[in-house]
Order: structure tokens, then C-alpha cells, then sequence
């Protein structure tokens, strides 16, 4: 974890309620795909948790929806604003269990870690298949980003507005792959659980406190006994998940 005053580059609104902001700075501390920051943010206590869509050795991109006063905050800063980060937290995705056909799946907002995912997986020589999930056409971003990485693309939105009509495990059904990484919401991480036919890795999507795993207020259950999706994830593997939280707690 490092400490990082940023300054905004840029800061644009990409989809409905969705914004691109890019910062500049040192990324050094970030040392895998699917980690996140932890912004400090004027006139609100706790620290945004937001997901690395990307970064250079001084540059960093963040995507973020606004659902609240605090990404409201953050959907207003202009060029030249300084953000204070706590960065390199998490831990992210592990490249090298792709195989040949790594299949990456996002949801929402749980489609910006998987950018510099697809981007390091290119890089080693596979080609990954990319499915995300919108709700409708105004909610869709990077699908040419992620084209132009070389990456095989599908798009479902659940009112049929844009790319196929459904959900993401409509078209995860019909198709091959070595393994899986993903990033969204618990609802669609349970769908997923019933239908993927690989071992795989899901990033999940928690509200948290602290952020560095002090307070236990975004811990999980999993075979091994709680962990917390700041300090142990938010990347975890497929086996260890306890889905039925109900039953995990008896």
C-alpha cells in the first residue's frame, strides 16, 4: 500500500452515469490487474474504493458509476484537482491460470479491472474472449476499447437495447474456454456459479471501511473460514467461494 497525491488529467462522462477519470501520478505500487485505490475525497470520512481500469508507470484510469454524494464528488472534479490515494490495495487477478482460451465476464462497473486484465493477457500471446452485461444501450462503455486490444467481444443487455437480449450467461453458455476471470455483482457471480464449466476467479464488489483490512466490515465466507474482500480479495478463486452465505453461517 502507498500513499499517492494525484492531480486530474481528465474526468469525462463515458456512459449513464458512468465516468472516465484519468489522474496523473505514480502507479508503482499497483502491481496487478483487479487491484483497486482508495480515494480520499473532501467532506466525506470514509475513503471510494474504485477499481484500476488502467495505468502507466505515471498515469492511472479509474471508471466509476455515480450512485452516491461521494461519485457524485468525484463526477464534478476538474483538470488540475488533487486527489489524495491509497493505492496497490487488493489482491488482483493471476494471469498466469489463463491457458490458452482465458474468457473474461463483467457486469456494470465490474467491467473496468478486467481492461488492463485483457490487456497483460494479450500481451503473454493468448486471445481472450470478452463478455459484459449492461442493462441497456445507454449503459454500454468499452466494447471498442477492448476490440481494439484484439479481444473477441459479446454484449448482452437485459432489455435487448443493444448487443443480445439476456444476460451475460445467456452466451457464457455456448462457448469454449480455459478459464474464467470476473468482475461484478454478487447476483450475477451466483448465476455464473451454476453454469461455468472451468475453475476461475471472481472479483467481487463489496462496500468497505477502511479498505486495508483492519475493521472486517467487507469480510466474506469461503471454505478456509472468513476473508476480507479488501485484504484477501477482492480477486478469489472459484473453489474456495461459499455461495449460500445462509447455510455458511450455520
Amino acid at each position: 500500500m502507498k500513499e499517492v497525491i494525484y492531480k486530474v488529467v481528465s474526468n469525462q462522462k463515458i456512459a449513464r452515469d458512468v465516468y472516465k477519470m484519468i489522474l496523473s501520478g505514480d502507479t508503482s505500487a499497483i502491481t496487478a490487474p483487479g487491484q483497486f485505490v482508495n480515494l480520499k475525497l473532501d467532506g466525506f470520512y470514509l475513503r471510494r474504493p474504485i477499481s484500476v481500469c488502467d495505468c502507466s508507470p505515471d498515469s492511472l484510469t479509474l471508471i466509476y458509476k455515480v450512485v452516491g454524494g461521494g461519485t457524485e464528488l468525484m463526477s464534478m472534479l476538474e483538470q488540475g484537482h488533487k486527489v489524495n490515494a491509497l493505492t496497490g490495495l487488493g489482491n488482483g487477478y493471476n494471469t498466469d491460470k489463463s491457458g490458452e482460451k482465458p474468457l473474461l465476464v463483467g457486469g456494470g462497473v465490474g467491467v473496468p479491472p478486467l481492461y488492463k486484465l485483457c490487456r497483460e493477457l494479450v500481451v503473454k500471446g493468448v486471445k481472450p474472449t470478452v463478455v459484459m452485461g449492461f442493462n441497456s444501450k445507454d449503459d454500454v462503455f468499452y466494447e471498442q476499447e477492448f476490440k481494439d486490444l484484439g479481444a473477441e467481444v459479446y454484449v448482452a443487455t437485459a432489455d435487448g437495447s443493444y448487443g443480445e437480449k439476456g444476460f451475460v450467461t445467456d452466451i457464457i453458455k455456448r462457448l469454449d474456454y480455459s478459464f474464467f476471470y470476473t468482475c461484478g455483482p454478487e447476483p450475477m457471480f451466483r448465476a455464473m456459479s451454476g453454469v461455468m464449466k472451468t475453475s476461475g476467479q471472481y472479483s467481487f464488489e463489496e462496500r468497505m471501511g477502511c479498505g486495508f483490512g483492519a475493521c472486517m466490515g467487507c469480510s466474506c465466507k469461503t471454505l478456509t473460514g472468513n476473508k476480507r474482500i479488501c485484504r484477501e480479495g477482492p480477486v478469489m478463486n472459484s473453489e474456495e467461494i461459499i455461495w449460500d452465505r445462509k447455510e455458511a453461517g450455520k
